[in-house]
């Protein structure tokens, strides 16, 4: 296995659109990494320009200690699996997953010991003799998996290969491909828009927004503090309140009354906005002390939580997050408050993280 250097990245089309502009990511021999973000912000085509399948404008790319700039797709020694699972539909699953060794010349003894120890690995044992008609969308893609895994790459790349799964397969297949990783200590390079993915997935996540990279962390460091109102908005469900704050007073206020608890070093009279999760609201009795007074939207029971959207005196709509057994109708009015600790702040003109 091998890391991943990605230098000064830059990928602009004839038409002058650009894809990816000035990408720098380290990932480690070994890592599970993520690559997150909406349509068009240049994730695929970053991944495509590591497999070979694109050529960069400018930039470099090493893997390993080999620069792969002028190598084609077959000298980078890495697996791709598509979001299309590409399988040959004449050849039974076990010929499938044993394609590219026979074409690479591999002796037939060592061919079969492959193919049956990926196929132990992803649990395709009695799917090996079906074609690809007689099998579902994930077992599929399992055997796509397991056509990357024979080959023995120092990296994996994978771009959307769940999106075709209903969701019991998803979750299936998320917890398979996780066990994989930690079993072979495979370096995986992870391309996804679900952010559900990334943080169940990845050892780190790197947020990419208009080709440009936002932000890159853990899982719970882009969580709990994102880099700018863009990685805010984008990770959580439901998404993160944004709300106008001024900070005076030792506090940070919003409208209708609201008061958060405001970070330190922060001036009075700085106008900022404060991302503030549906957790660390909630929602109350009218006229409880420290809330603000507002009046039930909607609630979503969801069975181990019930999401509430409350339109508050002065403010915006906000979503709060509470347990089950919470009962408050449509249309009641209720107070809302804040129960966690300082907020993450941004500047309201560069949308970038404050404190």
């Amino acid at each position: 296995m091998a890391g991943i250097e990605i230098a000064s990245l830059h990928k602009r089309y004839p038409d002058g659109t650009v894809a990816v502009e000035e990408v720098d990511l380290s990932i480690g021999d070994g890592e599970l990494f993520v690559m997150l973000g909406p349509s068009g912000c240049g994730k695929t085509t970053t991944l495509r320009a590591v497999a070979g399948l694109e050529r960069q404008t400018s930039g470099t790319i090493h893997i390993g200690d080999t620069l792969v700039d002028d190598l084609p797709p077959g000298g980078r020694d890495i697996a791709m699996v598509f979001q299309f699972y590409a399988l040959y539909p004449h050849l039974k699953a076990r010929d499938n997953v044993a394609f590219p060794l026979r074409a690479e010349g591999v002796p037939e003894p060592e061919v079969r010991r492959r193919v049956d120890e990926a196929a132990r690995m992803l649990q395709l044992g009695p799917l090996l003799d079906r074609r690809p008609t007689r099998l579902s969308g994930g077992e599929q893609q399992r055997v796509a998996l397991a056509r990357a895994l024979v080959r023995r790459p120092r990296a994996f790349l994978m771009d959307e290969p769940l999106t075709n799964l209903d969701a019991e397969q998803r979750a299936d297949m998320r917890s398979q491909i996780k066990h994989l990783q930690r079993e072979l200590g495979a370096t995986m390079v992870y391309v996804t828009h679900d952010q559900v993915e990334a943080m169940s997935l990845g050892h780190r996540i790197a947020i990419l927004n208009k080709g440009r990279v936002e932000q890159v962390g853990t899982p719970m460091e882009v969580y709990d503090r994102p880099a700018s109102l863009f990685c805010a908005a984008f990770i959580g469900s439901p998404p993160v309140n944004l709300v106008d704050v001024e900070v005076a007073d030792g506090a940070l206020r919003g409208g209708g009354g609201l008061a958060l608890p405001v970070p330190s070093g922060l001036p009075d009279g700085r106008r900022l906005v404060a991302g503030v999760r549906p957790e660390a609201l909630e929602v109350t009795a009218p006229g409880a002390d420290g809330a603000v007074r507002g009046r039930v939207v909607s609630a979503e029971a969801l069975g181990d939580e019930t999401i509430y959207v409350v339109e508050c005196e002065g403010e915006h709509d906000v979503r709060v997050r509470m347990p089950p057994t919470t009962r408050f109708a449509a249309d009641a009015p209720v107070g809302v408050r804040h129960v966690g600790g300082p907020p993450p702040v941004y500047d309201r003109d560069s949308e970038r993280l404050v404190a």
